[in-house]
């Protein structure tokens, strides 16, 4: 493993299935009952509750004594607290151990009319084939080989023999953000990581996504699938947020967030941000690099043409379609 899952921001859903493992091992899937057998551990799921009922017991003699100060009506006013424990107390910690991460963050407003066609036509010819691509795919995939070109985007700090060190990975590893809901209704965040994602055909990288995306939801991908991202993508746009600025957990070089698409003067618009590590990475690369993967997501060095290929699209025929659903859209489109 490139890192312990307990310590990155996946460490919520790790210590959720450690507990279960504790109440009941056969209550989760085998493959991650045997890493606990053999040493993977989590905290125990009453660990900081109980300590926090010891040392609330002299606590409690305080409070008591205020009571009889302050009388009743104000003791009784006083809001309820709770301990936070278990999978919750486990991404509180990672949160704030990333505030020891000093970032920075760049916003860039991107036209994606060309985004929204290109899609479109794509996926009139995939139809037959049951394979439907969303935004975010084609935006991973700008992003993917944006990050190849500005490989600052991807290194990271690490601390060797107490000192600072720039760890260069020499690959992209994308994590992607998926939201997931778990037995109880609550809801928390997964990140798997595509290894080696700059490595991949268009074709490839779409069905290791759809693998891991669904993976994540159904809690059966093993902690290797969660680790060593180098460069993260989330999506806040899809439940209406604009714009985003995400926190970056120690040992990745950027998170990148793309906000709603929103209709301005005509034009579809959709912000996103790069919140980098500004120990290593400066203002003028991340800039540089959200310029290079607008400038893909225009159509440039033959970004939709390369991706159709690789799925075995007639470019011509989806360059047809493309630009029908355009045509549509701007006959369509409100007046500016």
């Amino acid at each position: 493993m490139f890192e312990n899952i307990f310590e990155t921001v996946n460490s919520g859903f790790a210590q959720a299935l450690y507990e279960d493992y504790l109440r009941d091992p056969g209550s989760v899937p085998p493959e991650w009952r045997a890493l606990f057998e053999n040493g993977l551990k989590g905290v125990g799921p009453n660990g900081r509750a109980e300590a926090g009922g010891a040392a609330g017991a002299g606590g409690a003699a305080d409070a008591a004594g205020d009571t009889r100060t302050l009388g009743s009506a104000a003791a009784s006013a006083a809001p309820a607290a709770s301990p936070i424990t278990g999978p919750a107390l486990r991404l509180l910690q990672n949160m704030q151990a990333s505030l020891t991460v000093p970032t920075a963050t760049s916003f860039r407003d991107v036209d994606v009319g060309r985004l929204w066609a290109a899609r479109a036509g794509l996926n009139a010819q995939l139809e037959a084939r049951g394979i439907k691509l969303s935004f975010t795919h084609l935006v991973g995939w700008a992003i993917v080989k944006a990050a190849g070109r500005f490989p600052g985007m991807i290194s990271a700090v690490v601390d060797r023999d107490g000192a600072p060190h720039r760890l260069d990975p020499g690959a992209v590893h994308l994590g992607l953000a998926v939201d997931v809901e778990r037995k109880d209704g609550t809801r928390g965040l997964m990140v798997p990581v595509i290894k080696h994602a700059d490595r991949m055909s268009f074709a490839e990288f779409h069905t290791e996504y759809e693998r891991l995306v669904a993976g994540a939801r159904d809690g059966k991908l093993l902690p290797d699938a969660y680790v060593g991202g180098t460069i993260t993508l989330t999506n806040p746009g899809t439940i209406g947020t604009v714009a985003s600025v995400p926190r970056l957990l120690q040992g990745q070089g950027s998170i990148i967030a793309t906000g709603a698409i929103r209709d301005v003067a005509s034009h579809r618009l959709m912000t996103i941000t790069s919140t980098y590590d500004h120990r290593i990475i400066q203002g003028a690369v991340s800039g540089e690099f959200l310029r290079s993967v607008d400038r893909l997501l225009q159509g440039e060095e033959r970004f939709y043409e390369q991706a159709a290929e690789a799925l075995g699209v007639e470019l011509a025929a989806a360059a047809g379609a493309a630009a029908e659903a355009a045509a549509i859209d701007r006959s369509a489109a409100p007046a500016a």
